[in-house]
């Protein structure tokens, strides 16, 4: 069992900045593939980011909604993954989940929710105009 917890939303202004992190539990946490989902309120989850790890390399892939502004990083010794939201928009706010997969799975596979195996509870972002 994995255990994700989010932490570092908050309401911020557009143009601002905001990091993510979350923390997870279980001891082969680098061989993680990780992920940020969010949801607006009256809307379906959506894909924001992930992190695939196979043979040591990170693969990295983005929402085009967020190519340029947002990305992912982790850190193994620490067990957490990070997203730093840079040039925030009032249409990034939404609930921000993090996920965790197990396995090696492609990046179609990894833009959709289904694939991963554990959720955080989510964390609260909004950006005002």
């Amino acid at each position: 069992q994995v255990q994700l917890v989010e932490s570092g939303g908050g309401l911020v202004q557009a143009g601002d900045s905001l990091r993510l992190s979350c923390a997870a539990s279980g001891r082969t946490f680098r061989s993680y593939g990780m992920g940020w989902f969010r949801q607006a309120p009256g809307k379906e989850r959506e894909f924001v980011i992930t992190i695939s790890v196979s043979s040591g390399i990170h693969s990295t892939y983005y929402a085009d909604s967020v190519k340029g502004r947002f990305t992912i990083s982790r850190d193994n010794a620490k067990n957490t993954v990070y997203l730093q939201m840079n040039d925030l928009k009032p249409e990034d706010t939404a609930v921000y989940y993090c996920a965790a997969v197990i396995g090696f799975y492609s990046e179609y596979d990894l833009k959709i929710a289904h694939t991963y195996d554990y959720w955080g509870q989510g964390t609260q972002v909004t950006v005002s105009s």
